[in-house]
């Protein structure tokens, strides 16, 4: 099967179109092989190396597919062999009358925490 009607069966993107642009922009690899075209054929077992713009996927074909049907059925054409997201950094900790710079006029809430706040030194 080529390969950009398996990205649209498999939902990857969200049009066949996409899919070829995807194909063609040299963001793809098919078993740690650098593809051009979008007729690349692609069997079970390989392995599918997505650049996007929000990270790296790493998919295993499991099957092909016959049709673009719901995400459940989707989701059984790959096994998703993504490395997890890094963990969100803390937001840093401030006092309660300390406000991020830029922030805009404080809110009542905040007004009253500031005044609580100070009442207390």
């Amino acid at each position: 099967m080529r390969i950009d009607k398996w990205l649209w069966y498999a939902r990857v993107t969200k049009s066949r179109s996409l899919a070829q642009k995807l194909a063609t922009s040299g963001h793809i690899r098919v078993n740690k092989e650098k593809i051009a075209s979008a007729s690349k054929a692609v069997k079970p077992g390989d392995v599918l190396t997505i650049a996007r713009e929000r990270g790296v996927l790493i998919l295993k074909i499991i099957a092909l597919g016959k049709r673009r049907g719901p995400y459940e059925e989707a989701r059984k054409l790959y096994e998703d062999l993504s490395p997890p997201p890094p963990p969100k950094a803390d937001p840093p900790t401030q006092a309660p009358g300390q406000r991020e710079a830029g922030s805009g006029r404080p809110t009542k809430r905040d007004r009253r925490k500031m005044d609580a706040f100070r009442s207390e030194s």
